[in-house]
């Protein structure tokens, strides 16, 4: 379980494919508070840690990543140089400073435009009809395992929905959000909340 608080970017520094995708990822933690076994969301992927090194700074650490977690992200996400966010599992008693996420990706957006809002960023995405259910004006969603507030939700009518949401200059700075551009493409999690409504909802009906 997690927050959608980023702590840290990583860069992914080797990728092979054995069996399942190998990914090592360099990144500024103390390896010796990297648990084996331990999960860590990478880019809202969760990830289990099998191998870990370095030194407290400059550490890192490898994951296996299962050709259904690389076929429901973005394409290319997991080659040699991507710059991830990173955000270790959430402990009892840690503050709940964004909302739940559990690290499981439901489809992936696209950005349509990028434009300033006063200090912040104002970012456009489209989303399939498939997830444009869940959303909602002042709900929450993850974007590349950052959580968010959706500020605008436009049906579509074909279904689909572009929803906007607004990124702060000290958000831009510390993930990978301050570099989206128009046409990139992000993982999306949808508020876990909202998953349950519509299914109970989908039963009543």
């Amino acid at each position: 379980m997690f927050t959608g608080i980023v702590t840290a970017l990583g860069t992914i520094r080797e990728a092979r494919q054995s069996g399942d995708l190998r990914a090592v990822i360099a990144c500024p933690f103390d390896p010796a508070g990297i648990a084996m076994g331990a999960s860590i969301a990478c880019s809202g992927v969760c990830l289990t840690v099998v191998d870990k090194g370095g030194v407290a700074g400059d550490a890192w650490f490898a994951v296996d990543i299962s050709g259904e977690s690389v076929s429901r992200t973005v394409p290319g996400r997991w080659e040699e140089g991507t710059t991830l966010n990173l955000e270790p599992a959430l402990k009892l008693g840690d503050e709940l400073g964004g909302h739940i996420v559990t690290g499981h990706v439901d489809g992936v957006g696209e950005v349509l435009g990028v434009s300033p809002d006063g200090d912040s960023r104002r970012i456009v995405f489209a989303i399939s009809h498939e997830l444009a259910p869940y959303l909602a004006a002042k709900g929450s969603i993850t974007i590349d395992g950052v959580s968010l507030t959706v500020n605008e939700v436009t049906d579509q009518p074909d279904g689909s929905c572009h929803f906007a949401v607004n990124i702060i200059p000290h958000t831009a700075e510390v993930t990978t959000l301050g570099a989206l551009r128009q046409g990139d493409k992000v993982n999306l999690e949808i508020d876990v909340l909202a998953r349950y409504l519509q299914r109970m909802q989908s039963l009543r009906g």
